[in-house]
């Protein structure tokens, strides 16, 4: 499929879907285990931690209806972009009260803006949906999510630009995402993309190995918040910057601010690179 012309992919601004779930217990018990937690098992009534809602309203396309890429082809609730690679942004979470185990979920989704932009590497085309999350009848979470589409890689693209971390963190955690960790993320989440899986794939779009979900990490990064703060998160402001690779060895890590009222935090590469970087408020 060729890409639209900028006015005809405007013409995807104000979309909506709407989608139901329940929150089970099981999705949370799988996702902390492969956090390495050992929370007690869920039962009705408990809360789930902030941002595990990405566990539910998951998109089960037909095989026949995949990309090359392992994703849903576009042109349906997204707009087509033919070829080009689909990456996840960065994003920003409102967390108005947690879910709880046994509740029925809604969630409405709008595309909010389609912009256009010309990177290093060639077209650069963003769009922002907003996902607002109902629980039982009442608004608990609402999500802006940016996600980027760029064209393919050609031989001699500029690699990414890179920010070295802050040597020093209050809060830190070291770990590998191997092809375990990212195969049991994707299969929670029910991702087809295939440079989380597929080496030989990786390597023919340019990558030198399987690449860490931005989700995931985001999620490490909440994660790396409860292990060090009682306060629950009540906002997230992310933004991925660097991509990393399932062989590096990389943190996650936090510095709380000086009133204690909110915490920079970012996951860096085995080569101290930034990641990703968020900024959490507290309850």
């Amino acid at each position: 499929m060729s890409i639209a012309s900028s006015d005809q992919l405007r013409a995807w601004i104000g979309r909506k879907e709407a989608r139901v779930d329940v929150v089970t217990a099981w999705p949370v018990v799988a996702l902390s285990a492969t956090f390495d937690r050992n929370d007690p098992e869920p039962k009705q009534g408990d809360e789930i931690p902030p941002g595990w809602h990405w566990l539910y309203f998951l998109e089960a396309k037909p095989a026949s209806e995949l990309g090359t890429d392992g994703h849903p082809r576009l042109g349906g609730f997204l707009p087509p972009l033919g070829a080009m690679r689909r990456m996840w942004a960065g994003g920003r979470l409102e967390f108005k009260r947690a879910l709880r185990i046994g509740e029925p979920l809604r969630r409405v989704t709008e595309i909010l803006s389609i912009d256009f932009k010309q990177g290093r590497s060639g077209k650069l085309v963003f769009v922002t949906v907003r996902h607002t999350v109902s629980a039982a009848g009442e608004i608990a979470v609402v999500e802006e999510h940016d996600i980027v589409y760029r064209e393919p890689a050609k031989p001699g693209d500029p690699p990414p630009s890179a920010k070295p971390a802050p040597r020093i963190a209050a809060w830190r955690r070291e770990l590998v995402a191997d092809p375990v960790m990212l195969f049991r993320y994707s299969a929670l989440t029910f991702i087809g993309q295939r440079i989380h899986y597929d080496l030989d794939y990786c390597r023919q779009e340019g990558y030198p190995g399987l690449v860490v979900h931005g989700p995931l990490q985001t999620l490490l990064i909440l994660d790396l918040c409860r292990r060090n703060e009682a306060r629950p998160v009540k906002k997230l402001d992310y933004r991925a910057l660097h991509p990393m690779f399932h062989f590096e060895r990389f943190s996650v890590n936090g510095e709380l601010s000086a009133d204690s009222a909110m915490s920079e935090l970012w996951t860096a590469n085995a080569a101290g690179m930034v990641a990703m970087q968020a900024t959490a408020c507290f309850a």
